[in-house]
């Protein structure tokens, strides 16, 4: 049985709620150099990454709204662009918790910004890594996520390990 639209926009909304968490848990407690931190000449510092996420929150919304447009912003200072990317993320779950229509599918939303920023969030984990400031490894299965809980402050690991 395929999907209702309903169904698949809570899945969607419960996604958003999965790249807060596991955001939230790559961005705090970085350390101040690494917003800069920079491992090859055509790759992205932490900043460009984290300011192109929320580009693509910023996307997600335009195309649910029916007015697709993108912008490659500029990386603010870091806790700004920390602030800037969850706040994009939340306007666009706050959309998909109303009554609007989509303008796009839910499973299109997903497979285009919503997998991109998850990806995303991935590669922040991993330059933590490489910068010495590495993030406990997770059993995401037993972490509390809920719809609509998309800030930077998440409920606490249930279990880490190392």
């Amino acid at each position: 049985m395929p999907p209702t639209p309903d169904s698949a926009r809570q899945l969607l909304r419960h996604t958003v709620a999965a790249v807060a968490y596991r955001a939230g848990k790559a961005l705090r407690g970085a350390p101040d150099h690494f917003a800069s931190f920079h491992i090859g000449d055509k790759t992205r510092t932490p900043a460009q990454i984290l300011a192109h996420m929320g580009d693509l929150f910023d996307w997600g919304l335009s195309i649910a709204q029916g007015q697709q447009t993108w912008h490659d912003s500029t990386p603010l200072p870091w806790n700004a662009e920390v602030e800037r990317f969850f706040a994009a993320m939340k306007k666009f779950d706050d959309l998909l918790a109303s009554d609007e229509p989509l303008h796009g599918s839910a499973e299109g939303l997903f497979q285009a910004p919503v997998a991109d920023a998850l990806n995303h969030v991935g590669q922040i984990a991993m330059l933590r890594r490489l910068a010495g400031s590495p993030i406990k490894g997770e059993n995401y299965f037993k972490a509390d996520i809920a719809a609509g809980h998309v800030g930077l402050e998440q409920s606490a690991p249930r279990r880490e390990f190392e």
